[in-house]
């Protein structure tokens, strides 16, 4: 897959580099379970943290499905 590069807002979770949506993916999941943000009860929302947060446009909380379309919109 063509290598996508992240904007500034998204360099703050999986760094900088370009990468395949595959890896940007993986490293956005690892990021998440590091920091333990999947909800307790409901696995499918992902909580928000500051970095996050911002890619997320100001949500706290959103689903897996409309994490993927937030973080297409920071990618280049």
């Amino acid at each position: 897959m063509k290598p996508v590069q992240p904007d500034e807002v998204l360099a703050a979770v999986v760094g900088s580099t370009p990468l395949s949506r595959g890896e940007l993916t993986k490293k956005v999941w690892d990021y998440i379970k590091a920091k333990g943000l999947q909800d307790e009860k409901k696995k499918t929302l992902i909580n928000a943290d500051a970095a996050l947060k911002a890619v997320f446009g100001g949500k706290e909380q959103v689903t897996m499905f409309e994490m993927t379309k937030l973080i297409s919109g920071h990618v280049k």
